[in-house]
């Protein structure tokens, strides 16, 4: 992306802003754009809701620190997760064929 294009401000196709790694996809229109966002969303909320804070703080955090920093903190994070209800659900629901149930 060029220096200069935040400074001109101006309006482009959303497929010019995908190719620009700006947004991920783009729709026809608003009713598959938000068929496509709801798929998302559903499989994102079937997911442990703590792992995807821990995602969220491990994307974060890796931003603002250098690799080594970003990995030990994932070590960390990771290593403290292994005490949490939702692996344990998790590898049940796998076991018994079944969608997981966690709490939050």
């Amino acid at each position: 992306m060029s220096g200069s294009w935040p400074l001109q401000a101006g309006i482009f196709p959303g497929t010019e802003a995908q190719l620009l790694g700006l947004v991920n996809n783009c729709y026809e229109d608003k009713i598959i754009m938000m068929t496509e966002v709801r798929k998302i969303a559903e499989q994102i909320a079937s997911k442990s809701p703590l792992a995807i804070r821990g995602v969220k703080e491990m994307l974060l955090y890796s931003r603002d620190h250098s690799v080594d920093s970003g990995l030990n903190h994932v070590a960390t994070w990771n290593s403290a997760m292994l005490l949490s209800s939702d692996l344990e659900e998790s590898i049940m629901a796998l076991m018994q064929k079944r969608p997981p149930e966690y709490n939050d």
